[in-house]
């Protein structure tokens, strides 16, 4: 993933500890990667009806964000798809905009500015 770390060194091992520069980037990354996980299982690795009721909340949740909420998530969602190595992830989060509701059109300005 294109996460910038930390690399914290102990007396056995080196660790890699994700930093983010706020708060706000830590919570979409985590919210992107609990999606991801949900949106890749299989039936039997997770029942498709509870999957639905979890991408259907999250897309409800995101449709109630302000303007300015929702601008500054497709943000993050952008700079996310911008480092993403894994194409197949990379995809999933340039289509999360439209997917999960945070904007109608794939082509909107808000997606490319």
């Amino acid at each position: 993933m294109g996460w910038p770390h930390l690399i914290l060194l102990t007396c056995r091992e080196t660790i890699l500890i994700p930093t983010y520069p706020s708060l706000t980037r830590a919570l979409a990354e985590a919210l992107v990667d609990v999606l991801w996980f949900i949106e890749d299982c299989e039936d039997e690795q997770m029942d498709p009806d509870d999957a639905v009721k979890v991408l259907d909340g999250v897309a409800h949740l995101v449709g109630q964000l302000s303007n300015e909420q929702r601008v500054e998530f497709l943000d993050l969602i952008g700079a996310m798809a911008a480092v993403e190595t894994d194409p197949e992830r990379r995809e999933f989060l340039e289509e999360f905009p439209e997917g999960f509701g945070l904007v109608e059109d794939p082509t909107c300005p808000l997606l490319h500015e």
